[in-house]
């Protein structure tokens, strides 16, 4: 009997990767082969991260101007539209901050020791000290001056660099919010063109992600290399902190899935705890093996107008929305992801620094594709915008599969509670019942 890897999901590909890269670092540790890994392994590492900042600013801006644009395209948009808007927000920036008070809090990154931390900050020196340059430069501009910095003065400059995403986003936005001002007959090319476009950077996410299992090996396996040198003791700090930042992360997305999402459906949605946890069980469930807000759409939707009385007007308008624009998990991981590299690279992030990684990453999940692996990319923007070294990823992309499952299930059920309010609205309204 031959063995198809057709059909072997991706995850599993992942996850042996993951594996078989733990295993050879611990083997190259011990045996003396962290220079033999560190040039013909750690390379195939850097082309997956390479092909991650490729594909990050054209998804960004087809997958951003498509999700704006396409809030007109649903009837009823108005005032129910902008409610569901705003609480998107309002939920994604409460997310984001609660992960990035666990992180200064629990501080995960502090769990490497000192020397280890030094000798990443060595080995990736060129970023850390162009860093430390722009934070200077920041220091000496004036208040607003954050401000100013995301209108950019020419937006094929600000594409041609990873560090300019909020300017590529506000770039977005407008296009987006432009198209939703003109006659749909005058912008019904260029939505074919978007739609297009949306389509070919999805697939070519799924071409990069074929490449994952390898570029992961790589990764694990020269990180734990690069930490540890030859050293085998050197690997135990390092699956120490990981172990930190997976239970920083872990720990957020409980937080909003067993308290703040069943506060919001009792207080706003009148809907008691136990009935709203048990309803929305099976999507969740779904949304924690599939790993994709969109794929589990048909169950999000079935559970709510079944189980939670939702009508079908409110469930077929916020539910598409929220699987587009509403990533509360994964911007929860982001703001946990980036102060955590931050902390293992000894980077002090100043004031301005973090309302960046709040920006970054609200703005960055509105244009996150209800995907497998997206996050990952968006991660990359957040990182980018603050100067972090995008070679953290390196760091937790090992843990990224199983965290994304939680994430997806946190994101569906966010999705459920906004639902839930925006109906509890309309029935107070009496435009339904």
């Amino acid at each position: 009997m031959q063995l198809n890897l057709k059909k072997i999901p991706l995850s599993v590909k992942i996850l042996v990767g993951l594996a078989l890269g733990v295993i050879f670092g611990i083997f190259a540790v011990n045996f003396g082969l962290s220079k033999f890994t560190s040039d013909w392994i750690s390379p195939f590492g850097e082309i997956f991260v390479r092909l991650l900042k490729l594909i990050a600013i054209p998804l960004i801006l087809v997958s951003l101007i498509k999700g704006v644009s396409d809030l007109r395209s649903t009837a009823g948009l108005s005032n129910m539209g902008i409610k569901t808007i705003l609480y998107y927000i309002c939920t994604t920036v409460i997310a984001v901050c609660l992960g990035i008070c666990l992180a200064y809090i629990i501080k995960p990154g502090n769990f490497f020791p000192k020397e280890q931390q030094q000798t990443l900050c060595e080995k990736y020196s060129e970023n850390v000290e162009s860093r430390q340059i722009e934070a200077e430069i920041v220091k000496e501009k004036g208040p607003l001056s954050f401000l100013v910095d995301i209108v950019p003065e020419n937006i094929f400059e600000a594409s041609t660099q990873n560090t300019m995403m909020l300017q590529i986003i506000f770039f977005a936005i407008l296009i987006g919010v432009t198209i939703l001002l003109l006659p749909r007959k005058k912008t019904k090319s260029f939505r074919k063109f978007i739609d297009s476009s949306n389509s070919i950077v999805l697939k070519i996410i799924e071409i990069v992600m074929l490449y994952a299992p390898i570029g992961v090996f790589a990764l694990i396996a020269s990180v734990i290399t690069d930490i540890a040198g030859d050293d085998p003791n050197g690997s135990i700090s390092l699956f120490k902190a990981l172990g930190m930042y997976v239970i920083t992360v872990i720990t957020g997305l409980f937080i909003l899935i067993l308290i703040f999402y069943p506060t919001m459906a009792s207080l706003l949605g009148k809907i008691r705890y136990l009935k709203f946890t048990k309803a929305i069980l099976p999507a969740q469930l779904m949304g924690f093996s599939t790993s994709s807000s969109a794929a589990t759409l048909p169950v999000t939707k079935k559970c709510v107008e079944e189980n939670l009385n939702v009508s079908p007007e409110v469930s077929s308008f916020v539910l598409p929305i929220g699987a587009t624009v509403n990533m509360d998990g994964t911007s929860l991981y982001q703001a946990v992801a980036a102060i955590f590299i931050a902390q293992v690279f000894a980077i002090d992030l100043s004031f301005v620094e973090i309302l960046t990684i709040i920006l970054t990453a609200t703005l960055a999940s509105i244009g996150s594709a209800a995907v497998p692996g997206a996050g990952m990319i968006m991660l990359l923007i957040v990182l980018s915008s603050v100067h972090i070294p995008v070679e953290g990823l390196a760091l937790i992309f090992a843990v990224d599969r199983p965290l994304d499952m939680i994430r997806t299930s946190v994101n569906v059920t966010g999705d459920s509670v906004i639902s839930i309010i925006i109906n509890r609205g309309l029935i107070k309204k009496g435009k339904h019942t």
